[in-house]
């Protein structure tokens, strides 16, 4: 469908322009009249699949309270068009107000929910659609649309943790390199001559100070666009060659002090997930299957996948697990409660809720800890950088002969 760009009016007379997917000037008109709009002038943009309008995504926080909002409108017994267009309503106009007028069309269009919102899979991922299909067979829509919302509330605020933990230091490391390097492309070159003319011998330590502030100042721009180019070539490369994927991802969740965290929230969102999916009605080859897109992380995918592959040929779901290698025990033992008791998501549940807490009391300890171990980082630059100028000059005074 064509790209339009076009300008409106409101009821205010406030003028506003932008861009929606429209299959005629007509359909525009309506959907803009629909809204609210006026439409005052339109331009057909070179755009023959909307690749542009599919790219855009919304926020996280946006997509939680769409899904709180429709399933307390459900809950209430109002309509489902009626629900979404009062949602549609009731926001400010945006890209996913647009996103709505479509999913409505589709919807009057003799389309389901769940059809309607596969149309945006850059918004609404595999999970959230399949789930809704499942409540649209079962007749528990409002009851799965409560664990989506309560779901991606419980990701937020993991995510939330995740950032915590590493903006700070993010902004220290900035901080310790720009001071190292103002020491040493602006104060060395100030103090070098000096040290060079007191006449003693220059010590090691300083020689290579004064090597690594000629560095700096030869070479700066490598210096700072290294690290970028570094990152930009092992991205490039993982993502053309899955074993350097592979082994970017093993190596992830090896990492020091970071990656047994990281290990803990993946554990944590595959629990929650794979306990939402078999409680909805999922079968557990389906919700794996699912559970590998969310995984982020090739070697947890391949882990995922080898268990199900098992699982198929007729082992156990415990058994299965165990036999990766990958997963945490906790997970196997839960796994196995849940394969006797027949209550594989509250298991499941109980491990995410125990992996939840986990990850917070983690980034509750590394938190404080992180400050006064960049601190010493810091102090141990600086008291080589003032041991380096200074050691000439105490050995020049103490050669002084009276």
């Amino acid at each position: 469908m064509p790209d339009y760009k076009f300008r409106t009016i409101d009821e205010a007379g406030k003028i506003r322009g932008d861009s929606m997917i429209a299959s005629n000037p007509m359909e525009l008109e309506k959907r803009l009249n629909s809204m609210g709009f006026d439409l005052l002038s339109y331009d057909e943009k070179v755009s023959a699949s909307g690749a542009l309008f599919r790219r855009k995504t919304i926020a996280r926080r946006e997509l939680i309270n769409f899904t709180f909002h429709i399933e307390q409108l459900l809950k209430a017994g109002v309509p489902l068009l009626d629900c979404l267009r009062d949602i549609r309503d009731s926001m400010d106009y945006s890209h996913f107000t647009d996103v709505l007028q479509t999913i409505i069309d589709d919807i009057e269009g003799g389309k389901t929910l769940s059809l309607a919102l596969a149309e945006h899979k850059h918004i609404f991922d595999d999970v959230y659609i399949t789930l809704v299909r499942v409540g649209e067979e079962t007749g528990l829509l409002t009851k799965v649309l409560r664990e989506i919302a309560e779901t991606l509330r419980w990701q937020d605020e993991l995510a939330a943790h995740s950032r915590k933990i590493m903006i700070y230091p993010m902004i220290v490391s900035a901080v310790v390199l720009g001071v190292v390097s103002f020491l040493m492309m602006y104060l060395m070159p100030q103090l070098l001559p000096f040290i060079k003319n007191i006449g003693s011998e220059i010590p090691t330590h300083t020689k290579v100070l004064m090597s690594v502030s000629q560095a700096f100042i030869d070479y700066w721009y490598i210096i700072f666009v290294t690290p970028f180019a570094l990152y930009g070539s092992i991205k490039f490369l993982a993502m053309n060659n899955p074993r350097i994927q592979l082994f970017i991802d093993r190596m992830k969740l090896k990492l020091w002090l970071f990656g047994p965290l990281m290990l803990k929230i993946k554990m944590a969102r595959f629990a929650n997930y794979f306990a939402m999916m078999y409680g909805s009605g999922i079968t557990v080859l389906n919700a794996l299957e699912i559970s590998e897109g969310i995984m982020n992380n090739l070697m947890l995918e391949e882990s995922i996948k080898g268990a199900r592959n098992r699982i198929s040929e007729g082992m156990q779901i415990s058994e299965s697990f165990e036999a990766t290698g990958v997963f945490p025990s906790m997970i196997v033992r839960m796994i196995r409660i849940g394969e006797d008791t027949g209550a594989m998501d509250d298991a499941l549940l109980n491990v995410s809720y125990f992996y939840n807490r986990e990850v917070r009391e983690s980034i509750d300890k590394i938190e404080p800890a992180m400050m006064p171990a960049l601190t010493i980082i810091l102090g141990l630059i600086m008291g080589w950088i003032m041991l380096s100028v200074l050691g000439p000059v105490y050995d020049a005074v103490a050669n002084i002969k009276i």
